[in-house]
């Protein structure tokens, strides 16, 4: 596992190769290793830590959205890169807006994101510059909303059973 000064060192590497502003912090809890990164700067990040640095992460495990309502920036995507070979885990985390989810894609880097990137729009309405077919995936096309929102309305329509089946 990476412990914390190993974190502390990968956030140092990335402010090096990506510029002090990319890092916005770090975050270590309960064995879970996280680098927070700024949306701007998120591909280039999981781009040096899979193919450029010294102790590579080279598997994407994991890709999947996150909303932290009602704090502000709300959205936000986790990125959890595996290194086979020292079975060690890292997270990769940006947060944004919602006027400004937009994210570069990862796919051309993953293949395996093609799939966690089109949810992560369905669900949460990030939306990945770059991807192949950022269409849809788990709701209708004609769908109006997020549904992993936190503030999409929780409810629905009142089910209909045999004594109220005539009712209006």
């Amino acid at each position: 596992m990476v412990d914390a000064t190993g974190l502390e060192l990968i956030a140092h590497a990335l402010r090096a190769r990506l510029g002090d502003d990319a890092v916005t912090g770090t975050t270590y809890h309960r064995t879970q290793a996280t680098v927070e990164v700024a949306p701007a700067a998120v591909e280039d990040a999981v781009r040096f830590l899979a193919r450029e640095a010294d102790d590579r992460f080279e598997f994407l495990a994991s890709l999947h959205g996150c909303d932290y309502f009602p704090d502000e920036p709300r959205l936000s995507v986790h990125y959890q890169l595996l290194s086979m070979e020292r079975q060690e885990r890292v997270c990769v985390k940006t947060r944004m807006t919602i006027e400004q989810a937009e994210l570069p894609s990862v796919a051309g880097l993953f293949p395996g994101a093609n799939f966690q990137e089109r949810e992560v729009y369905d669900m949460f309405g990030v939306v990945f510059s770059g991807h192949p077919d950022l269409t849809r995936i788990l709701m209708p096309d004609d769908y109006a909303g997020h549904p992993q929102r936190r503030d999409f309305p929780i409810g629905g329509e009142e089910v209909r059973f045999t004594y109220n089946q005539d009712a209006p």
